[in-house]
């Protein structure tokens, strides 16, 4: 699995076992004003300020995105999370320069020209959509569990949950209004593209249809939704997989139906952390199909019994799982159904992962794997013991 930009890249491979195998993102001092720390070894903290808020970068030039500093000003160290905005982007852009190339840097300022034709030219239909307002956009019974106090939160959150499968939650999410406005902008800025031809990038390569929201200026909206809603549901369900981290996201409409995709293959996600919901319309099948959680070893191994789930959409119902989930949706056989996603993802996880050895505890073939070695060692030491006990009263 690989990326290109926001515009994620997952290729295609056969397997015997399963549907297909599935596819694979100074101190500072009393005023806030001091030079970067003189040390060469630039870090973040493993943990993020949650009560930290941070400021805006649109308007200082650097080749990465400016909401890649707004999330990572979160985990800067203590001493350096009151100077200046100039000093902690400077700080920031080093830490950033260590872990990407200067192709990859290329590649990131070319997608943000390409987003700035877009915005620059593009005339939204329904401006509220662009800010973030939950009482607007979410069920009363959703924006309810997030106002609970801090002891009570989790449980509060756990409360509107249902996991209808081991590491699905399902829960009733969008206002029925704002997934209408939200397809009616979707297909407004189609119409922009046709009317203007203007060639745009698709969410990935396995959807021909659909739309990426943040090439179109709802990326600082879904940073919200990510960070104040999205990353608090992780934390409870996907700590294993880097859901209190998450730092970046991509989000996107896919349509499907008549003249659009009409399935979708077996595949995992560029995520740590997926949210799908059903934004509508009228449909008939659709329905998505879970097969486990892998890691890349056990990518096409069987699923077992219990990891064989099937989901039918509701219009501004959610369901949230973990990227690495292999999952498909069947063929939507009338109407037309919209549905929009959200990548969400770690750069703390995926740094950790590159050193990671032995049995993952969110893999279910390692954790298959690691119940049947336990097994076999529990046996044998059985077997050793009875030997022993044999030669013992001979």
């Amino acid at each position: 699995m690989t990326a290109d930009g926001d515009a994620d890249r997952r290729n295609d491979s056969p397997s015997s076992s399963l549907p297909a195998m599935p596819v694979s993102a100074g101190n500072g001092n009393a005023n806030g004003i001091g030079p970067v720390p003189m040390y060469s070894n630039y870090r973040l903290r493993l943990n993020p300020r949650h009560d930290h808020q941070p400021e805006s970068y649109e308007d200082l030039q650097s080749e990465f995105i400016p909401l890649l500093f707004s999330s990572l000003e979160r985990y800067l160290p203590p001493n350096l999370l009151n100077v200046n905005r100039e000093t902690k982007h400077r700080y920031m852009r080093e830490v950033l320069r260590r872990y990407s190339t200067q192709g990859e840097r290329n590649r990131v300022q070319k997608h943000r020209e390409y987003r700035l034709r877009i915005t620059s030219s593009y005339q939204p239909l329904y401006r509220d959509l662009y800010k973030l307002n939950a009482t607007n956009f979410f069920v009363p019974s959703f924006t309810k569990a997030f106002m609970a106090n801090n002891i009570t939160r989790d449980e509060s959150i756990k409360s509107i949950m249902s996991e209808p499968a081991p590491g699905v939650y399902a829960f009733n999410m969008l206002e029925p209004r704002f997934c209408e406005m939200l397809v009616a902008e979707v297909e407004n800025f189609e119409k922009w593209i046709h009317e203007t031809k203007f060639r745009i990038m698709r969410p990935n390569t396995m959807n021909k249809f659909g739309a990426v929201l943040d090439d179109f200026g709802m990326d600082a909206m879904l940073e919200k939704l990510m960070e104040d809603f999205i990353r608090h549901i992780s934390n409870i369900f996907f700590a294993d997989v880097g859901g209190f981290a998450l730092d970046s996201h991509h989000g996107f409409v896919v349509e499907y139906g008549f003249n659009r995709d009409i399935e979708l293959g077996f595949h995992v996600d560029d995520s740590e952390v997926t949210l799908n919901v059903c934004l509508g319309k009228q449909f008939s099948g659709g329905e998505l199909y879970f097969r486990g959680v892998r890691c890349d070893q056990h990518m096409n191994t069987e699923a077992l019994p219990e990891e064989i789930f099937d989901y039918s959409h509701v219009p501004g119902h959610a369901i949230i799982h973990r990227g690495r989930h292999r999952h498909g949706a069947r063929a939507t056989t009338a109407g037309q159904r919209i549905n929009l996603l959200l990548w969400c993802r770690s750069s703390v996880f995926r740094e950790l992962r590159k050193h990671q050895k032995g049995f993952v505890s969110w893999c279910g073939e390692c954790q298959r794997e690691r119940r049947e070695r336990l097994h076999q060692a529990v046996t044998a030491k059985k077997m050793e013991l009875f030997r022993g006990q044999g030669e013992a009263a001979s």
